[in-house]
């Protein structure tokens, strides 16, 4: 039997109790819509390591607990998505004002809302994307903000028009379900109140509410602010230069994203083993270097993570970025599926999951066998197949595969993938031998 000196038997012994204590710590959060605040309706906090949550509701954003050192918290906020002061109307919003609608992708009904600065009337207008006028209305309304509910028809594509004592401004509304509908449909909901009311129901379908995620493992008393903007470059880091190569990137709510699959490194065929050296080897589909310009490198597991298997690391990721773990992918599907929320446990689960969250992160263009995604956070999930463990390709145009920072056993981690002929994304583990494409996730 190995033999463990005193020494090291009683420094371990003293950090047994060290590591057991809990640690007390305040949190606070803020929200953004790019650069504007927003008013928070609520947040929930989950402990993905412990289990449990922990909800505080608006005007608290302050939330204090205990957790273990080392423990993974989820933290969702809950918001109207427009700016601080739109519900007590004040000082800010002198002029007239048509807000962005939410759900904006959304299928079944869209809700917009307008802020009149005094009574008068407004016209509003309805075109599709060829220009024809869809629906028209006028009516007198009161100062305050007034809710519309729009229930979209057989297009894609519309544009709201409104107009009040001369002033126009219009909003694009995407319909992710052409012909759900009977036809399109404006109903006027009524003036809005100044109190607040939302009070988060937490349904995923809710018009007013809006959720953003946010992971870490906190060791001190911490301020988080939620992004609830998508679908734009990363505020301050629209590009990334890095080996050579320009990426960009993407906000998907408080998560940013390279748009494109890394390609980093030199190729080498698909029968020779990358090894633990000063240079990062890649796989190209078929052995063909424009295959590694248009979809990214495919790289094994291990030399992603430059043969470290903490999660988080940067692997071949550039400085400030890392490879995505498993968790941050489960938020980044709960963020873009339309029915299915973050931090819901179907997201835990094996196997296709969610209701279109794989629809929504493939490319628009690519797919075969009429395959192509809607791309509505611009994520870009491109068909890039992969190779095998003998020296093979296979699945390019049909789905691509992603590797997660998180290992299973000794031999296999975890990756994702996205199918020609799934609306979900697809979680499973499986070799390291396997050549994927990879993703980088900047640091919180």
């Amino acid at each position: 039997m190995k033999k463990i000196s005193i020494p090291v038997l009683i420094m371990v012994l003293c950090m047994v109790p060290a590591f057991g204590q809990k640690l007390a710590i305040d949190l606070t959060f803020t929200a953004v819509n790019k650069a504007a605040n927003v008013q928070l309706d609520s947040i929930k906090v989950m402990n993905r390591s412990q289990g449990g949550d922990s909800t505080i509701y608006y005007p608290d954003t302050t939330l204090s607990l205990e957790i273990t050192p080392g423990d993974k918290l989820l933290y969702i906020g809950y918001s109207s998505g427009y700016p601080v002061g739109i519900r007590e109307i004040n000082q800010e919003y002198s002029s007239f004002r048509l807000f962005q609608n939410y759900p904006n992708p959304g299928n079944n009904q869209h809700m917009v809302l307008i802020y009149l600065p005094e009574e008068g009337n407004v016209n509003i207008r309805v075109n599709d994307i060829q220009g024809r006028i869809i629906l028209f209305t006028d009516k007198l309304l009161g100062k305050g903000i007034h809710s519309f509910r729009f229930s979209p028809g057989n297009s894609s594509f519309y544009f709201l028009s409104a107009r009040w004592k001369g002033a126009t401004t219009s909003i694009r509304l995407i319909n992710t379900e052409p012909g759900f509908g009977n036809g399109c449909k404006l109903d006027y909901l009524g003036r809005t109140g100044n109190g607040h009311s939302l009070k988060a129901p937490i349904l995923r379908n809710d018009l007013n509410i809006h959720e953003s995620g946010i992971l870490d493992a906190p060791l001190a008393n911490e301020t988080y602010t939620f992004q609830f903007a998508t679908n734009i470059p990363c505020p301050g880091i629209p590009t990334v230069e890095y080996a050579g190569h320009v990426y960009n990137t993407i906000q998907i709510l408080s998560q940013c994203w390279f748009k494109e699959n890394l390609n980093v490194g030199a190729m080498i065929p698909a029968t020779m083993e990358p090894s633990n050296n000063s240079i990062i080897e890649k796989y190209c589909y078929c052995n063909s270097p424009d295959s590694c310009t248009k979809y990214g490198g495919l790289y094994q597991w291990n030399e992603m993570m430059q043969y470290n298997t903490l999660l988080g690391v940067k692997g071949i990721c550039p400085e400030g970025w890392h490879v995505p773990v498993d968790e941050e992918w489960k938020v980044l599907e709960g963020a873009t599926d339309i029915q299915k929320g973050i931090g819901e446990s179907l997201w835990d689960s094996v196997g296709s999951r969610g209701h279109d969250a794989g629809t929504n992160l493939r490319t628009t263009g690519g797919w075969k066998f009429d395959g192509n995604g809607a791309d509505l956070f611009g994520f870009a999930g491109w068909p890039s197949g992969y190779s095998d463990s003998y020296g093979g390709f296979a699945d390019i145009g049909l789905a691509g595969y992603w590797w997660v920072a998180s290992e299973v056993g000794n031999d296999n981690a975890w990756f994702r993938g996205l199918g020609y002929s799934s609306p979900g994304v697809y979680r499973r583990n499986d070799s390291r031998e396997l050549g994927f494409s990879v993703r980088c996730l900047r640091d919180n």
